[in-house]
């Protein structure tokens, strides 16, 4: 353990690659919006694989009228008698948009399969037609990207059981959570059967190691980027204009509810 803390970034060589990262997003952000191109990252993994703050690397420094992140709650009774990739469809990016999903269509063939939410017949037909839906997303001019983050069982529970006494990361973990938890080797052979059926040559899964979470971050970003043929868009020198004069103008004198500083 102490071999691998050793490696890790210092927090300031993290930042300044992050930062570096964060421009190069903009540029993608920009090129994005003047192209009308339409990019879906998905990104999938157990829980406490650290999609969560991945995602927030990613948007920090970004517009989220142009980087969209959905994370779906479970289906209503009316999306359960749907086609199961239905209720997903219509978050798809349009022109000029970059939609992120924090867990994907792939709940069938992970969380829902393992904890018994549906049958091994749906896992089946979901497993044989996700490659064809994914086929028609990119064939419709999508850039789709598909991350699994691989944590480790002595990571996993590190993390879990730090949401358990941090009262700012409760809302993280779920009785379900816990079931999860507990079958690690369920998952194994989900995810498996799930790259068997779904790395295709259109829309391929990238795995990561995400136990050191800097370094999963700076790794993702920069694969993205690198699976973008974004260019710097050309933007005109910007000037900040004068302001004009008050000609009159003078506050008014009325109490306001000011904000006192937080102790």
């Amino acid at each position: 353990m102490t071999d691998e803390k050793a490696t890790r970034l210092k927090k300031k060589v993290y930042e300044r690659k992050l930062k570096k990262l964060h421009i190069e997003l903009v540029k993608l952000q920009e090129w994005t919006k003047e192209t009308g191109a339409k990019i879906c990252i998905v990104f999938e993994g157990r829980d406490g694989a650290g999609k969560g703050g991945t995602i927030k690397a990613i948007t920090e420094r970004v517009s989220p009228r142009t980087f969209r992140v959905v994370a779906l709650t479970a289906p209503t009774e009316r999306e359960k008698s749907q086609m199961y990739v239905q209720r997903y469809l219509p978050h798809l990016p349009g022109a000029g948009e970059i939609v992120i999903f924090d867990r994907s269509w792939y709940n069938r063939a992970g969380v829902e399969r393992v904890m018994g939410f549906c049958t091994d017949d749906q896992v089946q037909s979901f497993l044989r037609g996700v490659p064809g839906v994914e086929k028609a997303i990119v064939d419709s001019g999508v850039i789709l990207l598909k991350y699994w983050l691989e944590v480790s069982p002595e990571e996993q529970t590190r993390r879990i059981e730090g949401r358990m006494t941090d009262e700012r990361k409760l809302w993280k973990l779920s009785p379900m959570d816990l079931k999860s938890y507990s079958r690690w080797f369920d998952y194994s052979r989900a995810r498996d059967e799930m790259f068997a059926a779904s790395d295709t040559e259109w829309a391929p899964w990238f795995a990561i190691r995400s136990d050191d979470k800097q370094q999963t971050r700076l790794n993702i970003i920069s694969h993205i980027l690198e699976s973008i043929p974004y260019k710097p868009v050309k933007r005109q020198k910007i000037e900040l204009p004068k302001r004009q004069k008050p000609h009159g103008y003078e506050e008014p004198n009325f109490a306001r509810h000011w904000i006192a500083d937080a102790v």
